[in-house]
C-alpha cells in the first residue's frame, strides 16, 4: 500500500483504513479510493478539540460568538478527504510543498490552540496543497457572479438592495480570481479520485475564500452531488478571506 506522506494529526487517529466491501457500511463518513474515513475519527477529532479549547467561565466569559470557534463535523471531514486527495494527487505526480505551514499561523487564524488536532491537520493539509499548480486567475461567469452575490446576500455581507453589478464591481478583483483558479486545480485533482461522502455530509465542500465570519464564498466540491455550498452565517460586511495562506 502506497505510503502516506502527510503525518497524522498530533495522537488522533486519521481513520484512513483499507476498504473492503461496499461503499454505503455504517459508520463511515467517506470513501477516497480504497480508504475511509470513519465516522469514530470525525468524533475523535471534534473531541480532541473541545478539550484542548475550552469556554471561557466566570470572570473570562466571552460574549456571545467570540469563545473558541471549533470545527463542525462537515468541516473536519472536508479536511480530511481533502488531505487524502492533496496526499495522493501530490504522491502520483510528484509534486512537492513550496514551504512549511506553521501550525501556530493556523491556530492564530481560527483562534483555536496550535495544539489542536484539527489545527495540526489544517496545517498539514495547507503545506500539502502549497504543492499543487494553480495556474492563471480565472475571471468569474455572469453565473457565478450571480450566486456569489445572492450567497453574500444570504450570509447578510451583502445589503439586499444592492444590484449584482454594484456588487460585483466590489468583489470581483485579483482575490476572487485567484480563489476560482484554486478551485478549479483542486476541483479537477478531487474528481481524479473516487470520492464518496455519507448522505449527512453533502454537499461537501472546502472553504477556498470566505466572507466575514466564515461563509464559504468560493468552495471546492468533494464527493457528490459535485455543487459549490454557501452556509448561512450573519456577516458584517461584504470582506472576502482567503483560507489561511500557505508560506513559500
Amino acid at each position: 500500500m502506497r505510503a502516506r506522506r502527510l503525518a497524522a494529526v498530533a495522537s488522533v487517529a486519521i481513520g484512513l483504513v483499507a476498504l473492503t466491501g461496499c461503499r454505503s457500511e455504517p459508520g463511515v463518513a467517506a470513501y477516497v479510493g480504497d480508504h475511509r474515513i470513519t465516522e469514530d475519527a470525525v468524533t475523535d477529532i471534534i473531541d480532541d478539540a473541545s478539550a484542548k479549547n475550552p469556554m471561557p467561565t466566570g470572570e473570562d466569559e466571552l460574549p456571545p460568538g467570540q469563545g473558541p470557534q471549533l470545527p463542525g463535523r462537515s468541516q473536519v471531514v472536508s479536511t480530511l478527504v481533502l488531505t487524502e486527495i492533496c496526499d495522493r494527487v501530490s504522491a502520483d505526480k510528484g509534486y512537492r510543498p513550496q514551504g512549511q505551514v506553521d501550525p501556530a499561523q493556523v491556530g492564530r487564524s481560527i483562534g483555536l490552540n496550535p495544539e489542536t488536532g484539527y489545527v495540526r491537520q489544517l496545517a498539514e493539509l495547507y503545506t500539502c496543497l502549497s504543492a499543487i499548480p494553480i495556474g492563471t486567475p480565472v475571471a468569474p461567469t455572469e453565473q457565478e457572479l450571480i450566486d456569489l452575490v445572492a450567497a453574500g446576500k444570504r450570509a447578510g455581507a451583502v445589503p439586499p438592495e444592492v444590484t449584482v453589478e454594484q456588487a460585483a464591481g466590489q468583489l470581483d478583483g485579483e482575490q476572487l480570481r485567484q480563489a476560482l483558479a484554486n478551485r478549479n486545480a483542486l476541483r479537477e485533482a478531487a474528481e481524479t479520485y473516487d470520492v464518496t461522502v455519507n448522505p449527512r455530509y453533502r454537499p461537501l465542500v472546502f472553504p477556498v475564500l470566505s466572507f466575514t465570519g466564515n461563509t464559504i464564498a468560493v468552495g471546492v466540491p468533494l464527493g457528490e452531488p459535485a455543487s459549490d455550498a454557501v452556509t448561512d452565517v450573519s456577516t458584517p460586511k461584504p470582506r472576502l478571506e482567503p483560507a489561511p495562506p500557505t508560506d513559500g
